[in-house]
């Protein structure tokens, strides 16, 4: 029995391991090739946000093969999903939600550097928080709180040195449009990770890998059409062919961005919902804190973007709050092993008394 325990809790760790990395792709990459899109003529913001969320078809074949797979091991009359109607309506509501913080996460990288948008968008790991304590209640040990100090503290060094590190040719009040929108979208992603949480903690079966792929589906679906919609009112899709005409790096070069953008950021929603679900609602808000100051190291490097000493503070004092939360969870898993052999030891003198 302990040994299947063992070997659950290994698996478990080894998906938890590869879903971090998946986020890390997505949440590096996103960013800078939306800023990309940007950088060389594009001006959709609607379009942006669109492509953040409309490459879910991908995980439609990976589907398709899990519903084959358990029809074959299982029974003929095994049903196409696994979520029940509950979690698809929650998962759709949420959806809009991921929508909504997609479109004004765009923002950042239509008015902002990269290095600058993404430390305002580390504040949703103080979001994370209150809505997790909130809605799943999650506890804070000693070492998590003072990881989450360290990257808010990090991310509010930012404004010391925003006035200088504003693009050329943009105004203040397209800068400040844009720090406010970011700064929503990490409310709103704050928000969404622990609803994400809820989910899986309402689910009245286990959660497995499948419904979890499902889930990101759902949410990605009614994601973009959130987007699609505000595209249609902003005539976004009358206008890309012009746009890309007009584009610098070429035609043919618009279009390959927008693609890579689609596929690039579905690594991040997958990423996301298995965090959530094989760690936590926090663990996912502190790792996404944590890659952010990789983000604007790859943003100074790639498109020349300053860097301020303000930015390097912010980067130490990133990495110092994710080592702390990884030693805390480091403390926490030793002292619970340590915990469960307490009993086996006690149980262990008994049967020898006896």
């Amino acid at each position: 029995m302990d040994n299947q325990s063992s070997s659950t809790s290994k698996w478990r760790k080894l998906i938890l391991v590869l879903n971090c990395i998946t986020l890390g792709i997505g949440y590096c990459g996103g960013p800078l090739i939306s800023r990309l899109y940007f950088l060389h003529g594009g001006q959709r913001i609607w379009l942006s946000s669109w492509l953040a969320c409309i490459g879910w078809p991908i995980f439609v074949i990976v589907l398709i093969i899990a519903y084959f797979f358990r029809r074959k091991t299982q029974d003929s009359d095994t049903n196409y999903f696994i979520i029940t109607r509950q979690e698809f309506t929650a998962s759709a509501a949420l959806g809009i939600l991921v929508g909504l913080a997609g479109y004004l996460f765009a923002w950042g990288p239509a008015k902002l550097p990269v290095s600058t948008s993404n430390v305002i968008y580390a504040a949703q790991l103080g979001f994370t928080v209150v809505f997790a304590f909130f809605i799943v209640k999650q506890k804070l040990t000693a070492y998590s709180a003072n990881a989450v100090v360290l990257l808010i503290v990090g991310a509010g060094t930012l404004a010391l040195g925003a006035d200088s590190d504003r693009p050329s040719g943009e105004s203040t009040k397209q800068y400040v449009l844009g720090f406010v929108m970011t700064l929503l979208a990490a409310a709103s992603t704050g928000l969404a990770l622990p609803l994400l949480e809820l989910i899986y903690l309402k689910a009245q079966k286990t959660v497995t890998y499948t419904m979890v792929l499902e889930i990101q589906m759902i949410l990605n679906i009614f994601g973009s059409a959130f987007c699609t919609v505000g595209m249609i009112i902003n005539k976004d899709f009358q206008a890309i062919s012009r746009e890309a005409s007009q584009f610098e790096l070429g035609e043919a070069k618009y279009y390959l961005v927008l693609v890579w953008s689609a596929i690039i950021w579905q690594f991040s929603t997958l990423g996301i919902v298995g965090v959530v679900q094989y760690g936590s609602s926090l663990l996912c808000g502190i790792l996404i804190a944590f890659l952010l100051p990789l983000t604007e190291v790859l943003g100074v490097l790639l498109y020349h973007e300053r860097f301020q000493a303000t930015k390097g503070l912010a980067i130490f004092l990133s990495l110092w709050g994710f080592v702390s939360y990884i030693y805390g969870e480091m403390k926490q898993s030793q002292k619970k092993k340590e915990e469960n052999q307490i009993p086996q030891t006690q149980m262990s003198q008994t049967s020898l008394v006896l």
